[in-house]
């Protein structure tokens, strides 16, 4: 198999439609995501743009979207705001190449920059490659809320922690991301 790892870079409303052809599988044909409906490229500028503004990361190869991997507000209530959830999404082809691993990799360490200091994930059950995953880049288990979700029958959703810097004392707000990849100050 080719080891050959994709390039990554920040994704751009010219991803949008790539993003959403590979995310559109997921909603489409399995529980992972609990979407419904898969989200066109417009709703995935969308999201890419919600404030507070974080990462999202493509993988491409040859010049085609492969993968991508994003942050998004953990919670709505502002003691919350130093924690994302996070998530990535491959086509077929991709996984089991690392790419996962690489995208979650950058995007750590763009979030840490903007001074996050948790991520969390959420695994629809089961899903024992995402669960690998997961434990592999350092997460821990947190929870599982137990039929939490109806899609083509009642699922439950694993929660995992991951640190991405130690917690300061008193922290400095989170920064917005400005949407280059590599560009945020380290602190």
């Amino acid at each position: 198999m080719d080891r050959v790892l994709p390039l990554l870079r920040a994704a751009t409303a010219d991803d949008a439609e790539a993003i959403a052809a590979v995310y559109a599988p997921y909603v489409r044909d399995t529980s992972i995501s609990f979407e419904l409906a898969a989200p066109g490229g417009d709703e995935v500028v969308r999201r890419m743009l919600t404030e507070p503004r974080l990462p999202w990361l493509v993988a491409t190869r040859e010049g085609l979207v492969t993968g991508y991997a994003y942050a998004s507000r953990h919670r709505a209530r502002a003691a919350y705001r130093w924690s994302v959830e996070v998530s990535v999404y491959l086509t077929p082809h991709e996984q089991g190449r690392g790419t996962a691993r690489r995208l979650y990799e950058g995007l750590f360490a763009e979030l840490a920059a903007l001074g996050y200091v948790s991520a969390y994930a959420g695994i629809t059950q089961p899903n024992p490659a995402s669960t690998r995953l997961h434990a592999g880049l350092g997460f821990t288990p947190v929870g599982v809320f137990r039929d939490v979700g109806f899609k083509d029958g009642w699922h439950d959703v694993a929660w995992w922690q991951r640190s991405l810097r130690p917690a300061p004392e008193q922290p400095q707000e989170p920064r917005a991301w400005d949407g280059v990849f590599g560009s945020s100050p380290t602190g």
